[in-house]
């Protein structure tokens, strides 16, 4: 069964929201979502229906919403300009925490959700509830409208799938930390042999602009290459008066980029390994995706006040 047995409100909408962002890689979409989730409760336990468990319940109907929306999404997706990332959840950076925060943190990066978009709307709501939230098999067919026997397949295949490719860093916190706060002084001091020092050989830079402002427009690889390229845009923002607050970016190391007048215009995550290089690098400038984090710098201003100076 799903962890946590607190049904109050708010732990319900919480619950609901971390199932319904992983299933659609969007903040709005999850919030609404979840909305929705949680009026049809209210309007069948109104009704008089006996609800055994709210959690499953609204589990259920947030789980069918995800799979809904996400068929409709996939034709969006694919007219997408550039690279794909989800939009990024931000927070302060955390504590160490219990195993279970470390777990779900690891399916909250950006990597994993990238990875989830290979998987069909049914995949990767069955994956999500056994692997993730601990849902047993005769539930989760229950969920997806399929017998028992075909939903195991569903998360076999989907597993397999997903841990073909699936990166696995396991780093103390406070390592992973202290790297990322290196790594964006350096950025921002235009030390580019630093920053090759920290970067693996195979290092992976993602970009997401959705052809709104400026980003690299496919996946970039190698240090060598990805440093020069940083220290370049590092040296750019310095001159425009821009900044960098140190923040969890999908539960892993990351920085908000902030415009002159402390406005975000780039989410920045980083997947760090147990060899003490950073492996992925995301960054995510689509204005559209940074909203609900408050008023959006003007990337494009920061770049032409940047390359004036």
């Amino acid at each position: 069964m799903a962890r946590g047995t607190d049904d109050s409100l708010d732990t319900l909408r919480g619950y609901a929201f971390a199932v319904a962002y992983r299933m659609l890689g969007s903040v709005a979409d999850a919030e609404d979502v979840v909305q929705e989730g949680l009026f049809r409760m209210h309007q069948a336990e109104e009704a008089g229906e006996k609800i055994e468990s709210r959690r499953a319940y609204l589990s259920t109907v947030v789980t069918r919403l995800s799979i809904d929306e996400l068929r409709s999404a996939r034709a969006r997706r694919e007219e997408y300009v550039g690279e794909w990332l989800p939009e990024p959840v931000v927070e302060t950076p955390l504590e160490p925490g219990p195993a279970e925060h470390a777990e779900l943190a690891d399916t909250l990066s950006m990597s994993f959700m990238v990875l989830l978009e290979s998987l069909s709307p049914e995949q990767r709501a069955a994956f999500l509830l056994h692997d993730v939230f601990d849902y047993p098999y005769e539930q989760i067919a229950e969920v997806v409208d399929k017998n028992e026997q075909a939903t195991r397949q569903l998360v076999s295949r989907a597993r397999k799938a997903v841990n073909a490719r699936r990166p696995r860093f396991e780093v103390p916190p406070e390592k992973r930390e202290e790297l990322a706060d290196r790594f964006f002084a350096a950025v921002f001091e235009g030390e580019v042999e630093q920053l090759k020092a920290m970067l693996a050989e195979d290092v992976e830079m993602t970009g997401d602009g959705g052809g709104k402002v400026p980003a690299i427009a496919r996946i970039m690889q190698g240090a060598a290459q990805i440093a020069k390229a940083i220290g370049k845009w590092g040296d750019i923002g310095r001159k425009s008066g821009s900044s960098f607050r140190r923040v969890d970016v999908n539960g892993q190391p990351g920085a908000l980029i902030l415009d002159p007048d402390g406005k975000p215009f780039s989410a920045i995550d980083l997947d760090i390994g147990d060899d003490g290089k950073i492996h992925a690098i995301h960054s995510v400038v689509n204005p559209d995706k940074l909203a609900h984090l408050g008023q959006v710098g003007d990337a494009r201003r920061v770049i032409r006040e940047g390359v004036r100076k």
